[in-house]
């Protein structure tokens, strides 16, 4: 078991620092120099200060260094949880996410929490019912959610449930009512896609032997649904948990574009469309670190739910469809 929690421990840090690594190997190709960019958001040109100033202004962003320095210097600082200085603001990094972070954090997490629920409960109904015509439209109403554009999901929220009907403010951050249209956006897409693989896996466990023989000893359709073949459908479930909080951060920038939401997705937004490289290095950084922190919680939980991932050191996953849990 200790093999395994440091094998996917050491995994999980060379996923980070390779997403770290490329982040800063693509924004230090761009065409464009950092300096203008940070002179020309105070107004001044490179012209029109001395050398001497120029050269203090670079050895105060540390674009004097070479570009091995800078890797250095800014790897090192992100282990400690300091990006330096934004080029356009003029303020540290940490400063500014530490600003946005918490409205991000809280749409994210109550968009989560509601694709788990709305997933599950569309994947149980989908293959509970027996009426035919229900259970085809349930199968297939996650592909339709995922089939829309967020962008497109934002707008008709808006147009109906704020314009006409005046339910719910169509921007900004202020009280409860301001995160239901901004969870709702998230949450069709990333419920879909939760849904589909437990209805595939709900399916497949379905059809074990096990099942038949709880459903021979006479128990009833939900409790074989809730204690025999939900824990084992929803270890597959499970593996793309890290894809749907994954999806439900990336879609921050969309969703707090469109609603005009202070967070961590506008300021990606604006730091890409000025190219201030240490704001989107950083936050690329903790969006990688979100998501390779969630899937090693994923991968320490699996031996929970099948004991023998833990015996055989991890070596082998195995499939829900192949995991027979007693059904007495």
């Amino acid at each position: 078991m200790t093999r395994y929690i440091l094998g996917r421990v050491l995994q999980a840090l060379g996923v980070l620092w390779a997403a770290f690594t490329l982040t800063f190997a693509i924004l230090y190709l761009l065409p464009s120099d950092p300096m203008e960019l940070q002179l020309a958001a105070a107004g001044l040109q490179a012209d029109g200060i001395s050398p001497q100033q120029l050269a203090d202004l670079k050895h105060q962003y540390g674009l004097d260094q070479s570009i091995w320095g800078q890797y250095w210097t800014r790897l090192s600082g992100a282990v400690h949880g300091d990006f330096g200085m934004s080029l356009t603001q003029n303020l540290p990094v940490r400063d500014l996410i530490q600003a946005r972070i918490g409205q991000t954090l809280l749409l994210t997490g109550c968009a989560c929490t509601v694709s788990m629920v709305l997933g599950l409960a569309l994947a149980y109904l989908a293959t509970f019912v027996r009426w035919n015509p229900l259970r085809l439209f349930l199968t297939r109403l996650p592909a339709l959610g995922a089939s829309f554009p967020q962008f497109f999901i934002a707008l008709m929220l808006i147009q109906f449930l704020s314009f006409k009907l005046g339910l719910f403010p169509a921007m900004g951050n202020t009280g409860w009512k301001s995160l239901v249209m901004p969870v709702a956006t998230i949450s069709v897409l990333t419920s879909s896609v939760l849904a589909q693989v437990l209805i595939k896996s709900f399916d497949d466990t379905l059809r074990q032997p096990y099942i038949v023989t709880a459903r021979a000893k006479g128990l009833s359709r939900s409790a074989v649904h809730l204690k025999h073949a939900l824990r084992n459908a929803a270890l597959p479930a499970m593996t793309i948990l890290g894809l749907v909080i994954g999806l439900s951060v990336t879609s921050s920038i969309i969703v707090e574009t469109i609603y005009t939401r202070v967070g961590i997705g506008r300021l990606a937004q604006e730091a890409v469309l000025s190219q201030d490289v240490p704001v989107v290095l950083a936050v690329v950084t903790i969006a990688a670190a979100i998501f390779v922190t969630v899937n090693l919680i994923v991968d320490l939980l699996y031996p929970l739910l099948d004991p023998r991932i833990a015996r055989n050191r991890g070596r082998v996953r195995v499939p829900a469809a192949q995991i027979e849990v007693s059904a007495a």
